[in-house]
């Protein structure tokens, strides 16, 4: 499957359907508010990636996002694995990320 047969997925009307009510339902960015931040989503965005695959494209879990968030930080967090965000109390957010596989992994020797 091509790159543009799926992008022609997303201008499907069920696809349209959907995404207006994912963003009906979570108006506001999920991870803007997990950083205390409120910015409208803009984009219904796949939590697990689906790679092509029409299946979970059509029936994957769904987040709303701002376009920012869509293009910059979940980007990041599918190449390295994790969010790299840093809470206001300077401890990383994400529980994927290494320092607590390191404090894990410490704590275990």
């Amino acid at each position: 499957m091509s790159t543009g047969d799926v992008h022609r997925w997303y201008n499907r009307p069920s696809w349209q359907r959907r995404r207006a009510y994912q963003l009906q339902c979570e108006p506001l960015c999920k991870f803007c508010l997990q950083r205390g931040r409120v910015e409208p989503a803009t984009v219904a965005d796949h939590i697990d990636a689906h790679a092509g695959d029409y299946n979970k494209f059509r029936l994957g879990a769904l987040q709303s996002l701002c376009a920012t968030c869509h293009s910059s930080t979940k980007a990041v967090i599918e190449k390295r694995g994790y969010d790299v965000a840093i809470g206001a109390d300077g401890v990383p957010l994400d529980p994927k990320h290494p320092v607590y596989t390191a404090a894990r992994s410490a704590r275990n020797h």
